[in-house]
């Protein structure tokens, strides 16, 4: 009885140990998200398709959608501005209003761009 009695206590330490732990855990991944403010320069992926490079000018401005929640609906966080071309992959754009994380996507029309961070 006494063995039983010093397993249960054992085991109950170690959870109320873990337990701020893994919490402490989960809020250090959250503050490591970059979040871009306006005015921040960043670099928009897209595929390499013609198509892409056809809709997209340098100077238009596009709108920036976060997908959240388990049924994974967008929601405008932003806006940025094409600055220039970069490579086969890459446009260079200035966040113009919003606060933008990396992953999040751009969208004009049929093409969407991934940001991401500014090299």
């Amino acid at each position: 009885m006494k063995k039983l009695t010093v397993m249960i206590t054992a085991a109950l330490l170690s959870m109320a140990v873990a337990a701020p732990l893994t919490v402490h855990a989960a809020e250090k991944k959250a503050k490591s998200e970059v979040v871009m403010k306006m005015g921040n320069k960043l670099h928009l992926f897209h595929s390499g398709n013609v198509e892409a490079q056809k809709e997209i000018a340098v100077g238009d401005v596009i709108f920036v959608f976060r997908e959240s929640g388990k049924t994974r609906q967008s929601k405008e966080v932003g806006q940025v501005k094409v600055l220039s071309f970069i490579g086969e992959h890459y446009f260079e754009a200035e966040i113009v209003k919003g606060e933008i994380k990396i992953g999040d996507i751009a969208k004009k029309d049929a093409t969407s761009l991934l940001v991401q961070p500014a090299k």
